[in-house]
């Protein structure tokens, strides 16, 4: 690498560093208060949030007075919700409590659920009545449902508005909220939605247009009931600047906005990911250890039947291992690749499986396709596998050629069956549960790896005794 390219690579640390130093500078500095406010101007949010960590408690207590409480609200949405308690310690429950009401309502309930009960109570009730409502409308969804994920910062306008009222209704609310890039149009005083505004539009419409023609009532929405793992592809196809979430009634109650949606998928994938390592849900650093004990040991238990069970299998062929046994040295070479080939088509078939629009003839095509994919991948491991396990055979372990490569051609065609099994198995069983209404990354992971293991002990110790030991009468 030349030192020109090493520059470029380094430069966003350097320039980070160089930021955070700055920024350390300036807080100690001997400046007047208003000009070193005006100063902190400048700074991102984010990079007053990484600052925090490297100043002592009274430079961040001169800080919190430098900021004020919408600004210190926009930085500590920018920190872990676990690291926030310490620094509302610091603050006081009267001077958290107003933070707490700066925040979008999404964010306040993240902090709050990270904080001890009695504390988390003592804040609530030092707070307003009107972010305690909106606090207790989120959380009245479970953490499943799309309400849960939504916030309360968006500008709703009145139907039959003409395009100044519009315009001086948004300029009144956007003091309160700042997510006015579209803008969402209600019936009546209980809100019913009605359609939504781009503010594009609105800017360049002439206060003789009639507000009704820039309304699409068409725009896309969603419940706040409905479950996120069942909205999540139609919320990302959307790819709007943010989505209304009405209530069973109709009634506009909150939004998702871009930062919500990435929020949404991140934690649908860290789901899916622990589905994936057979745990119920994604594990977090902090997690009591009779916690993650008790998330994993179900299925533990279940992956130790499913292998007494292989191991039982293998022990109705200790006649092949006793005859030939040069052929236990390849056990893990098939379960391995069956192991890999099976965990391949499992995850190619959850991702597929997440379109609902998919016909049986497409669940066909694709279940064909991936038997295709086994053939050939298996067919060309075999392949290999039979020239360089001959070459072992014979000249590391002293086999006569003819017989290392009869061995070495068993341990192909096996390697061949258990990967195409292997690859069908991956595809039908999540398949065959997501007909049932179960989720098919349970059927992933570990589970899936433990039933390819025991097929691919059947295929390659079934096909020894049957090529080796009654067809060619091989013994070693």
């Amino acid at each position: 690498m030349s030192d020109m390219e090493q520059d470029v690579r380094t430069a966003p640390e350097e320039q980070e560093a160089d930021v955070m130093d700055e920024l350390k500078d300036l807080i100690r500095s001997d400046l007047p208060f208003a000009e070193l406010r005006t100063e902190l101007d400048d700074y991102h949010d984010a990079d007053i949030a990484r600052v925090l960590t490297e100043l002592d408690k009274p430079e961040r207590v001169q800080l919190y007075r430098l900021l004020g409480d919408e600004r210190i609200s926009d930085v500590f949405s920018y920190l872990d919700v676990e690291d926030v308690e310490a620094y509302f310690q610091e603050l006081g429950v009267e001077r958290s409590a107003d933070i707490l009401e700066e925040m979008d309502a999404d964010d306040a309930v993240d902090v709050l659920e990270s904080l001890p009960e009695e504390y988390r109570e003592q804040l609530v009730d030092a707070m307003d009545e009107e972010a305690v409502e909106d606090i207790r409308l989120i959380t009245s969804y479970e953490d499943d449902e799309i309400g849960s994920k939504m916030t309360t910062n968006y500008i709703a306008i009145r139907r039959g508005l003409g395009i100044k009222d519009a315009m001086r209704e948004l300029t009144r609310q956007s003091a309160e909220n700042d997510n006015i890039m579209t803008l969402y149009v209600v019936e009546d005083d209980e809100e019913t939605y009605y359609g939504a505004i781009d503010l594009k539009d609105l800017i360049i419409a002439r206060k003789e247009v009639d507000l009704e023609s820039i309304i699409s009532t068409s725009y896309p929405h969603v419940y706040g009931h409905d479950k996120i793992a069942d909205e999540i592809e139609r919320i990302r196809d959307y790819n709007e600047d943010s989505i209304p979430v009405l209530d069973d009634q109709n009634h506009l109650i909150g939004v998702l906005t871009p930062y919500d949606v990435v929020e949404v998928i991140d934690d649908e994938l860290g789901d899916d990911y622990a589905k994936l390592a057979g745990l119920t849900s994604e594990e977090d650093l902090r997690e009591p250890l009779l916690e993650s004990i008790k998330k994993r040991m179900p299925w533990l238990a279940v992956l130790l039947v499913l292998g007494l069970v292989v191991s039982t299998v293998v022990g109705l062929f200790e006649g092949v291992v006793r005859e030939i046994a040069i052929v236990v040295a390849f056990q893990s070479l098939i379960l391995d690749m069956a192991g890999n080939s099976g965990t391949q088509s499992l995850a190619v078939t959850i991702r597929v499986l997440m379109d609902e629009h998919l016909t049986g003839r497409d669940k066909a095509g694709f279940v064909f396709k991936e038997a295709r994919v086994g053939f050939c991948n298996g067919a060309i491991l075999g392949i290999c596998a039979f020239g360089l396990v001959g070459l072992y055979i014979a000249f590391l372990k002293g086999f006569p050629l003819h017989q290392a490569f009869i061995i070495s051609g068993c341990v192909g065609i096996s390697l061949w069956c258990a990967t195409i099994i292997a690859s069908c198995m991956g595809t039908l069983i999540p398949m065959l549960l997501h007909r049932l209404h179960v989720d098919p990354a349970v059927a992933s992971g570990p589970l899936i790896t433990t039933t390819n293991d025991l097929i691919a002990v059947v295929t390659y110790y079934g096909l020894c005794w049957l090529l080796l030991l009654q067809v060619m009468h091989i013994n070693g």
